[in-house]
Order: structure tokens, then C-alpha cells, then sequence
């Protein structure tokens, strides 16, 4: 029955362990509705054939993948050192040096990336490396090296990531780099853009100019990670697409303790203003070497899914685990547990009065009819998605198909919760005509059959961008045709 189907989306980090053939097929078949291509590693054009490789296996499945390009943005490391590794003791002195000719590191100092780094420190600062395994307090800071004393014993590497606890560092958030690679993934087609550490509004902004500037308008996603990042959340969530709860270096900078609330924080205020988001970062970080989760990892996946998250993301887990499949396959079982266990009742008292656009007016009215006279689906006639956006944010017990004839379209769609895409031609079709037709298809797919009662969105002018004004009431007829209830 469709109404077990899956809501919650599930997107999945590419790596070696899912370059062997057959992998992607059986990760598509598992459940993953999106792939991330993270460009922190491996070669541009190592990820354009990974790129190819998901429209081919998505194609052959018979599923719509989004693909997701993940920048690198301005992470902060410690350089080399001369033997590769460290062993630090509290109490010792440990330099950073911020300089290109600081050579490679020993047990008393190392290089560090950021140059800008020693204007953005002052004694008593705490500077956390390796995700906080290893923590320095700053002393002093003498021109471009900082001097500071090791607060816990243990082991250090190469280009570990260094993070300042409770924010401050001022770099912005896209490098010459990450420029150079908006360019790159606008040639390969993405379907999302990531922009790591971004710090305000206007890097997202800067982000999408120089997507359009090369003719790309892949959805943005803005990564919560830095404590700058929480400080100007309305804004930064206003200027995205997607909003992605960066939980690995967020946690760093504020605290493990403080991470709950403020994930919850970040779901809340991005489905205020109906904006995609995805919640990441270790949810089954254990299956990179067991094939089973822990109790506490399913905790925390079904615990996202209630708190109204778009999308779960694995990182590791299939990128680099020795279980990429059964991953996807356990987030997916947790994911319609945790849905199973609860009903959202929309709360029309508390939705936005005064909306200016049609299509969110229409959105509102159609999910109320759905939940008061009881409906099986909600079949959006949508160009870019929009439509499929707001009727996903007041989620409905009733799935939303959302129809379209473009594959891009389709693919973003891919990752909103309670949205299906399917794929439908209307060009040359009148309103009721393409009414006729995709409730025929999906009558035809098992998606709806005789009796069902439906909720059926679309424009009086076809094919035009947000021009959603119109609902009807239908029923299934014998025949597979839509009839009765409305005007149709």
C-alpha cells in the first residue's frame, strides 16, 4: 500500500565504497533519493564520472537521483608534519605557525593553513584540532606564531582541522577554490550546490551569482557549522534553497551540549520559511565497520524525522564503510518506524495569513481539504517545484505526486519530504486534460486506484512558473479516469 511508502529522504555520500559496479543500483533500490559528491576529496574529475555514473544507474533503476556537490569552503588544517604524527602532552608548549615557509611540523610546532589566523586569536582563546580530540589554549601571539600550551595528552596528524571554540574566525566562506569548482559542477549538471561554512546571507548570495554566472541554477544549500552561522540563521535561511544541519564542525565550535537545541533550532526555522532541510552528520556512524546500528544511532535518526527533517544524510557510512547498502537500508527502516509512530496535525490556526503568492494560498487551501475531507493524494501539476515545496511543508497524512516534464525539477523535488516526482508531458494539454492524463499514469503505476479520492493542483495557463491557482476535488473512476467530485 502506498501509504507505507517512505517520506523522509535519505541522501548518500559517494566514495570508494560505492565506485564498485552494481553499488549505486542497489543503493537506489535500498532507498537513497539524493547523492552527495563531496569535492573535499578526490579529483573534479573523479567526481564528474561519479556524476555520470548516478545518471546512468538511476536511469537503468528507474528512480529520480538528485546529485548534490558539496564545496570544500575555507576548512582551517595544521600542515604536515615530519614524521607524519605527533604525540602531545598537557602542559607543553605547541606553536602554530601561520606562514608558507614553516616547513614541515614536530612535537613543538606546525604550520597551519589560514594565514589570517593570528589576527582572529587573543590569549585565553581555546583552539580545538581533530574535532576536538586534541585542544590548545592560546598564550601569546608574536607576529605569525601563535603560542599556546597543549591542555590534553594524545596524538596528532597531518591536516587535521582546527576549529576556535565559540567561533570568530572572520575568512568568508568561499575560496578561489570553491569559485573555481561552482564552475566545474555548473559543466557536470548538479542538481544542489553545498557552500560549507558560510557565514551570512551574503554568502549564499555570492554563491548563487556566480552559479547564474555560469548558467547554473542548481539549488543552494547553505551548511550550519559555524557559531556565526547561528548568530545570523533568518537570514541566511532566507537567502537558500536547502538549509543543511552541519552537525561535525557545528559541534566543535558550540559544544556538544548545546547541539540538540539548537539542530531542532535550525529544522524549526527553516520549515517556517518553507525552505528544504537536511539533518547530517554521524546518524549511523558505527555501521562504517558493524553492519547493524546502535540503539542510541536509531534514537537519533527517528528523533530528526520527528523534529520534521526533509532528508537524513550518511557520510562515511556509504562513502568509505564496509556496509554501504545495509546503511541506506537501516536508515530507511528508522525513518518509516519513526513515521509510523506519529501523526502531524497541521495547525491552520498558527499558518502565515497575508500570503502574496497564488501558489502558496493554493497550498494552504489544498492541504486543509485533504485533512477535512479525507483524500489519498495530493497531484500537483508544478514547472520548477514550487507548488510541490509549500504542500510539502504542511505535511499532509496524504503523499503529494508532484508532475512535471523536467528532469531537473524532478530531481530537486527528490529531496522534500512527502513529495513523489513524476514524470509527465502536458505540454499542448488544457488543465482538465492533464488532469486526466496523470491520474491515468498513476492509476496505471499502482499509485491510486477506483474509488480514490484526490486533491489536484495546476494553473489556468500551463507550462508557466508559479502560476498555481487552481484545485480540484476528483475521484477515481472504474475506468482510471478522474470524475465526479469537482468540475472535471
Amino acid at each position: 500500500m502506498f501509504e507505507r511508502q517512505r517520506r523522509t529522504k535519505i541522501l548518500a555520500t559517494l566514495g570508494p565504497a560505492t565506485d564498485p559496479p552494481g553499488v549505486l543500483e542497489d543503493l537506489f533500490r535500498a532507498g537513497v533519493n539524493v547523492v552527495r559528491l563531496n569535492f573535499s576529496h578526490g579529483d573534479p574529475s573523479g567526481q564528474a564520472k561519479r556524476a555520470a555514473d548516478v545518471r546512468a544507474a538511476a536511469q537503468r533503476v528507474g528512480v529520480e537521483v538528485g546529485i548534490l556537490a558539496d564545496l570544500p569552503g575555507p576548512k582551517i588544517r595544521i600542515e604536515r608534519f615530519a614524521e607524519g604524527k605527533v604525540h602531545l602532552k598537557a602542559g607543553d608548549r605547541f606553536d602554530l605557525i601561520a606562514s608558507t615557509d614553516a616547513g614541515p611540523g614536530d612535537a613543538t610546532q606546525v604550520g597551519v593553513s589560514y594565514l589570517g589566523l593570528p589576527q582572529d586569536v587573543t590569549a585565553g582563546d581555546v583552539l580545538l584540532l581533530d574535532d576536538g580530540l586534541m585542544q590548545l589554549q592560546v598564550v601569546e601571539v608574536q607576529g605569525e606564531r601563535i603560542i599556546n600550551t597543549v591542555l590534553n595528552d594524545g596524538p596528532l596528524s597531518d591536516r587535521k582541522g582546527l576549529n576556535k571554540q565559540g567561533g570568530g574566525l572572520s575568512l568568508g566562506a568561499l575560496t578561489e577554490r570553491d569559485k573555481e569548482l561552482i564552475g566545474i559542477v555548473a559543466k557536470i549538471g548538479v542538481d544542489f550546490i553545498a557552500v560549507s561554512f558560510c557565514r551570512n546571507a551574503q554568502d549564499m548570495n555570492d554563491a548563487r551569482e556566480i552559479a547564474e554566472s555560469h548558467g547554473c541554477y542548481a539549488a543552494l544549500v547553505s551548511k550550519i557549522e559555524r557559531t556565526e552561522a547561528i548568530e545570523n540563521l533568518e537570514e541566511i535561511v532566507d537567502a537558500s534553497d536547502v538549509v543543511m544541519v552541519a552537525r561535525g564542525d557545528l559541534g566543535v565550535e558550540i559544544g556538544d551540549a548545546e547541539l540538540p537545541g539548537l539542530q531542532k533550532k535550525i529544522i524549526k526555522a527553516s520549515l517556517a520559511q518553507n525552505k528544504v532541510v537536511i539533518t547530517a552528520t554521524q546518524m549511523l556512524q558505527s555501521m562504517v565497520e558493524s553492519p547493524i546500528p546502535t540503539r542510541a544511532e536509531v534514537l537519533d535518526v527517528a528523533n530528526s524525522v520527528i523534529d520534521g527533517t526533509d532528508a537524513v544524510m550518511l557520510s562515511a557510512e556509504t562513502a568509505a564503510g564496509a556496509y554501504p547498502v545495509k546503511a541506506v537500508e537501516a536508515m530507511a527502516r528508522i525513518c518509516l518506524g519513526a513515521e509510523r509512530q506519529f501523526q502531524t496535525e497541521t495547525d491552520f490556526g498558527a499558518s502565515p495569513r497575508n500570503l502574496e503568492r497564488a501558489d502558496q494560498a493554493i497550498a494552504m487551501a489544498t492541504m486543509f481539504l485533504s485533512q477535512h475531507v479525507g483524500v489519498r493524494a495530493i497531484v500537483a501539476m508544478t514547472e520548477s517545484g514550487g507548488t510541490a515545496r509549500y504542500l510539502s511543508r504542511f505535511r499532509a497524512s496524504a503523499p503529494v505526486f508532484a508532475v512535471t516534464r523536467h528532469d531537473g525539477a524532478r530531481r530537486q523535488m527528490a529531496l522534500m519530504r512527502d513529495v513523489f516526482p513524476i514524470n509527465f508531458d502536458s505540454r499542448g494539454f488544457t488543465p482538465r486534460e492533464a488532469a486526466r492524463g496523470s491520474i491515468r499514469l498513476l492509476v496505471e503505476a499502482g499509485m491510486l486506484q477506483a474509488g480514490d479520492r484526490v486533491v489536484f493542483t495546476s494553473g489556468e495557463h500551463m507550462e508557466t512558473h508559479g502560476a498555481t491557482n487552481t484545485l480540484r476535488l476528483l475521484e477515481v473512476g472504474e475506468d482510471g479516469r478522474a470524475s465526479g467530485l469537482g468540475d472535471l
